[in-house]
């Protein structure tokens, strides 16, 4: 039996039988689903609230695990496995992001007790991999009702005698096939390439180098604290969730908020185009670094058809991310930096000269999001009005000058394609790295070939302007911090979203 069909808590007939999706009705397919689902009563416990992680600070082996795919569909299964040190039993808590009142998230099930014994850390394999090959806890059978979004796994342990639980997340995408508004691609493969579970293994830390291809990393293992960007947040809300609570929640919380009818995926489901040509509107959010070459050809397509685009993100396309087969053939489960993207500009150019040879060599993503990358890519700074005249500034009160303190960090882009025509740069100003170095940041949109439109925010930091969520934390960025919610972001949102679904 493949050991990803074995179920190893006790009673597993039972477990399994429990788990059944408990409804027949398809997920709805109307606009009004997302508006619908969040006037459902939310979780006042969804948080975590008693958390260790090790000496390292990359992983928390009292209770951890991770799922076996990323991303799935109502009414497909997915595994998750889990391993506590010492041994003990655990219950688990799935919980949907969204607004739900202000609350943030709302509970869909609670599974257990389970029994997580302590499963192997694995030898680091060739070109340093840490694939786990854990026996499955249990299998988790996705209810036909459950709508689109970013689920989290609170495991918490139960206590024997008179010590204390203890908890972690893991993370999953329920994804639909809906013609749906707006399409958010969550940035997973860029939460998997920092991530240092677990200890100090990710793609940055090989002995080689940091920015060359000879590390790879699995999804087979479970995400360690803030995907390890220990100098930018500081937020144990995280562990074992990637970067979406940081990064990418306060856009999900808005969106969701306003009743906007989003749909989410995640960058693996990005491989065809399919999924973003039955939407309006696609997102790219927070640190969307490493996109696999068939997902940067996918939104082209996408762009080429008429779905506007909106890179509401920074450092975005910056590296060729090849997506392989786990060990045991599960899809898309290993990655590693396969080559810059940059087309023949220089920076591009020099990666491959200085951190080098690399096996691709990506097209220049200016020429799909209207600014590039640029080196060095990480400062902060302030959000400055170029154009108040533009369309996207109705209603904000902005003119030439005005700025959003903080909103550029910590990586962003900057050279505008210029040679796309009809590009506008709408904000441009000073990243500082290091606090006192001056780096040039740009924001752009363009006109694409059916009425349609590119906007890049330029920053990693954009939807900190949007919402705070319950938890949040504030993230900062070379002497630099944003402020949280900013009436004026919130507005050229709505702009640009109004325009994407044709309500101008």
């Amino acid at each position: 039996m493949n050991r990803r069909h074995f179920i190893t808590t006790a009673g597993a007939a039972a477990v399994v039988a429990h788990l059944r999706p408990s409804s027949s009705a398809a997920a709805p397919a109307v606009p009004d689903s997302i508006r619908t689902e969040n006037l459902k009563k939310g979780a006042t416990d969804w948080q975590l609230t008693r958390i260790r992680v090790d000496a390292e600070g990359f992983r928390s082996p009292l209770i951890e695990g991770y799922c076996s795919r990323q991303s799935v569909l109502a009414g497909e299964s997915l595994e998750i496995m889990t391993s506590a040190k010492p041994a003990r039993q655990f219950r688990l808590e799935i919980f949907r992001l969204g607004y739900y009142g202000g609350r943030g998230a709302r509970k869909m099930q609670d599974l257990g007790p389970f029994t997580s014994r302590t499963q192997t850390t694995p030898a680091p394999g060739e070109k340093n991999i840490h694939e786990c090959r854990w026996e499955p806890t249990l299998r988790l059978d996705i209810p036909l009702d459950w709508p689109s979004g970013v689920y989290l796994g609170r495991m918490t342990t139960i206590p024997e005698g008179q010590e204390p639980y203890w908890q972690s997340y893991v993370v999953f995408i329920v994804r639909d096939e809906r013609p749906a508004d707006i399409l958010l691609q969550c940035s997973d493969n860029t939460w998997q390439a920092y991530n240092r579970w677990p200890n100090n293994y990710s793609v940055y830390t090989h002995p080689k180098g940091t920015e060359g291809p000879w590390a790879d990393v699995s999804f087979d293992r479970p995400y360690g604290r803030e995907a390890q960007h220990q100098g930018v947040v500081n937020d144990p809300l995280t562990v074992g969730s990637g970067e979406f609570l940081p990064f990418e929640f306060p856009l999900a919380y808005w969106l969701e908020q306003h009743g906007y009818d989003v749909s989410y995926c995640s960058n693996s489901d990005m491989l065809t185009p399919d999924r973003g040509l039955k939407c309006k509107a696609f997102i790219s959010v927070g640190h969307d670094e490493y996109w696999d070459i068939r997902q940067f050809r996918s939104v082209e397509k996408m762009r080429d058809a008429g779905v506007n685009l909106l890179f509401l993100s920074g450092n975005s396309v910056c590296w060729v991310t090849p997506l392989r087969a786990s060990a045991d053939g599960a899809p898309n489960r290993i990655m590693f930096r396969g080559g810059p993207y940059g087309g023949e500009n220089q920076y591009a150019k020099n990666r491959q000269l200085h951190n080098g040879p690399f096996p691709e060599h990506g097209p220049d993503e200016g020429l799909l999001m209207g600014a590039r990358n640029v080196e060095p890519v990480n400062g902060g700074g302030d959000w400055v009005c170029e154009i108040p005249e533009h369309w996207i500034f109705a209603g904000t009160g902005m003119k030439k000058g005005d700025s959003v303190p903080g909103l550029v960090g910590w990586e962003y882009h900057g050279q505008p394609a210029t040679e796309i025509p009809g590009l506008e740069v709408v904000g441009a100003g000073t990243a500082w790295v290091g606090g006192t170095k001056p780096q040039q940041w740009t924001a752009t949109i363009y006109p694409g070939p059916k009425g349609n439109y590119v906007f890049n925010a330029a920053s990693i930091f954009w939807a900190q302007g949007l919402s705070t969520p319950p938890g949040h934390v504030l993230p900062w960025s070379h002497s630099s911090r944003p402020h949280g919610p900013d009436e004026r972001v919130q507005q050229i949102t709505h702009n640009l979203l109004r325009r994407a679904l044709g309500r101008k």
